[in-house]
């Protein structure tokens, strides 16, 4: 009856939808959970396991014994099934993870769904739709690695993200909400609660890393952003598709990584540099956590005189594995710690490069300045389109 079971299970992850995880749509699942009637990938059968039996109850397809009850069960429902009864009032803003998103927002995702039951019963409906949120997050210092709890409001109704040093303060930051990004943190901060919050303050970019003890806490900030922004989109463009405007709310950074870099004169030597492409903008830093760029390169349409290739020019200075990102003014030399990485640099920014502009990437180029040395020589940073 195991060898039987096992077959019927192999023929139910045929059926539509049952093919990809139920909750973060990773191929071919090796998991269920025998319960709830789903297939799951490895990673987020563990978040079901951790949210204990009372929740769901977890399976493997092979190497665990199967009842016939069980595979019953999972027969009557099945992922599509599934999806209709636990997802069924999602609301827009909210990013519905996929197997490459952060760990913290899958677990909360999933824990939405099955144990808070918030999309499949309205009066459960979490405060981050609301368009107002307040409390405290512990912010890392501008000048240095301590972190320090802050109080946070965010405001829908007037666009604002503020926070206090004291309570009952001026805030001493205003941030625009439709201005600013978002992101999930845990590689640079070692903490799977931080978000990294980057917006423009007097022409160059602005970093400030919170995080919160619960990780329930510190994803309800990120979705309340998420959902601020779009609905403030909403008002702004009233014709636009829902998909558009969704695009505009919240990006991760394609590519992250130390690369060295050189000057403009040829006697100018590499340095290490902690680069992060957001967006169009090509962001790069003395360490990963500074809370500005040393400088930014604005990144625009191959038309422009915008290009990536291997190597470096005839007669430049040459390190390792090297490639060269040209611009209208300045041809900016780099290099790599591996042949794979430089290909993936290549990548990533060719893609940019042949992406048209929108009107939101002409905003971003023109806030951007050029930022100036310590002696008050021009220090040109950023390559403009024309």
């Amino acid at each position: 009856m195991a060898d039987a079971n096992e077959k019927l299970l192999a023929e139910l992850l045929k059926k539509p939808g049952n093919n990809e995880c139920a909750d973060c749509g990773a191929r071919n699942p090796e998991w269920a959970s025998y319960n709830i009637g789903i297939f799951l990938c490895t990673r987020c059968a563990g978040v079901h396991r951790s949210m204990g039996a009372h929740i769901s109850k977890v399976k493997h397809l092979k190497l665990d014994r199967w009842e016939n009850s069980q595979v019953t069960r999972v027969k009557e429902v099945g992922n599509n099934a599934a999806r209709h009864c636990y997802e069924k009032r999602v609301p827009s803003c909210y990013r519905r993870p996929t197997e490459n998103a952060p760990q913290v927002l899958v677990e909360q995702w999933i824990r939405a769904k099955y144990e808070r039951e918030e999309f499949s019963r309205p009066e459960r409906q979490n405060q981050y739709v609301s368009g107002f949120m307040e409390g405290f997050l512990m912010k890392r210092g501008k000048e240095d690695s301590r972190y320090y709890p802050r109080k946070f409001v965010l405001s829908e109704a007037d666009d604002t993200l503020k926070y206090h040093v004291k309570e009952h303060k001026d805030p001493k930051a205003v941030l625009r909400i439709s201005e600013l990004n978002v992101a999930f943190a845990p590689t640079k901060t070692g903490n799977q609660n931080s978000l990294q919050i980057s917006f423009m303050k007097d022409g160059s970019t602005r970093h400030i890393y919170v995080y919160h003890e619960d990780a329930e806490v510190i994803t309800n900030w990120y979705l309340a952003i998420r959902c601020a922004k779009l609905h403030r989109l909403q008002v702004a463009y009233p014709g636009a598709s829902e998909n558009e405007l969704l695009s505009q709310l919240t990006r991760d950074f394609p590519k992250e990584g130390f690369l060295w870099k050189t000057g403009p004169r040829h006697s100018d030597a590499y340095k290490k540099r902690w680069f992060t492409l957001d967006g169009r903008k090509l962001m790069y830093h003395d360490d990963p956590m500074d809370a500005h760029p040393k400088g930014e390169i604005f990144i625009g349409h191959s038309s422009e005189g915008f290009a990536i290739k291997t190597g470096v020019p005839p007669g430049a200075k040459d390190q390792g594995f090297s490639f060269t990102l040209e611009t209208p003014d300045r041809s900016f030399l780099l290099s790599a710690q591996t042949d794979d990485d430089r290909a993936q640099w290549i990548n990533v920014i060719q893609k940019v490069i042949d992406k048209p502009l929108t009107p939101q990437d002409a905003t971003v180029a023109a806030r951007l300045v050029r930022k100036r040395t310590a002696s008050g020589t021009m220090n040109i940073l950023f390559s403009s389109t024309r």
